[in-house]
C-alpha cells in the first residue's frame, strides 16, 4: 500500500497496531496499553508514543493532540483506534479511504447493512426505527441519550446530548437524530480542529476523564456523537468554553443540576404504591 501524507493519531490499548502504521508516513500513538509486553514490545519497536492513563475511551486522546500541538497541525489527520480495523471498518474499506483529504466518517460494518437498509435481502421495506444508515458509513440514533441511564458510565455533570450542547453553544440546535461514527474515528482537517481554542479541548476533555470506574463517563458517550458538530458546527460557543477557570466554576453548577433532575425525576405510579402501603 502506499503511504498517506495524512497524519495518524492513533489511540491504542493493548494493541500492536502495525497494520495502521504500514498506511502511513508520520503518526503519534496515544498508548494506555495495561498489557506489560504489550508495552514493551511497542518500545522495543522505537515507534513514537506518548504513554497516558487509561481514561476508557479514545476522544481524550485526541482531544489531547489538538491541545498540545493546536499551533502546528498537520492538514490532514486521522483519529483512529488501534483495534478498529474489525471492529469499526474492515481493512478492505480504510485502504479505500485513509487517504482522502476530506471530513470523512471512518465507520463501515456491513453485517448491518440488512437491518439498517431501507430494503432488507429479499426487498422487504424495513421499517423506520431509532437507529440506521444515512449512508454506508454514517451511522444515526434516535437523539435519546440512552445509555445515560446505565450504571457502567457514570455521569457527573450531564444527563443528556441537549444539556451538554446548551452548555457547549449558545444557541444550540438540539437535533432529533445523532449522525456520527460509532468508535469516534474520522479523517478531519486542520481548520476544523481550529474552529474551536486549544482551551476548548483541554476543557471537554475534563468532562470526561474523572472515572473509569465501572467504565467510563457517560458523558464520553455524549461527546461521541456530537462530534461532527463540534468538527462542523459555526454556532457560537459559551465565553466559559475557552476559559479554563471560568469552565471549571461552572461545573459545580452542572453537577447540582443533575442532582436536580434526579431528584425531581417522575415517580412512576407513585399513588399506587402509597395506596399500598409501600411508600409514605
Amino acid at each position: 500500500m502506499q503511504k498517506t501524507n495524512n497524519f495518524f493519531v492513533i489511540h491504542n490499548f493493548n494493541t500492536i497496531p502495525s497494520n495502521l502504521l504500514e498506511l502511513c508516513e508520520d503518526y503519534l500513538i496515544y498508548d494506555c496499553s495495561t498489557q506489560t509486553n504489550i508495552k514493551e514490545q511497542l518500545h522495543t519497536m522505537g515507534l513514537h508514543i506518548k504513554d497516558i492513563e487509561n481514561t476508557g475511551h479514545n476522544i481524550t486522546s485526541y482531544f489531547s493532540y489538538f491541545d498540545e500541538y493546536y499551533d502546528n497541525l498537520p492538514e490532514v489527520i486521522c483519529l483512529l483506534k488501534g483495534n478498529m480495523i474489525g471492529r469499526h471498518c474492515s481493512k478492505e474499506f480504510l485502504d479505500q479511504v485513509y487517504n482522502n483529504q476530506s471530513f470523512t466518517f471512518l465507520y463501515e460494518e456491513k453485517q448491518y447493512w440488512d437491518k439498517f437498509s431501507k430494503y432488507d435481502s429479499t426487498g422487504q421495506k424495513n421499517e423506520a426505527g431509532n437507529t440506521f444508515l444515512a449512508m454506508e458509513n454514517v451511522y444515526v440514533e434516535k437523539n435519546t441519550s440512552w445509555y445515560a441511564q446505565s450504571d457502567n458510565h457514570p455521569k457527573k455533570y450531564f444527563n443528556d446530548v441537549d444539556d451538554l450542547l446548551r452548555f457547549i453553544y449558545q444557541k444550540p440546535m438540539i437535533p432529533q437524530y445523532c449522525m456520527f461514527a460509532p468508535g469516534a474515528c474520522y479523517i478531519v482537517r486542520k481548520e476544523q480542529v481550529l474552529l474551536h481554542d486549544r482551551v476548548f479541548y483541554r476543557n471537554l476533555n475534563k468532562l470526561m476523564n474523572y472515572a473509569v470506574a465501572p467504565n467510563f463517563p457517560s458523558e464520553a458517550h455524549q461527546i461521541e456523537r456530537i462530534l461532527p458538530i463540534l468538527f462542523t458546527s459555526c454556532g457560537k460557543v459559551n465565553d466559559w468554553m475557552e476559559n479554563e477557570q471560568a469552565f471549571e466554576n461552572k461545573l459545580p453548577e452542572c453537577s447540582a443540576y443533575i442532582q436536580y433532575k434526579y431528584d425531581n425525576r417522575p415517580r412512576k405510579f407513585k399513588k399506587l404504591r402509597q395506596m399500598l402501603g409501600l411508600i409514605k
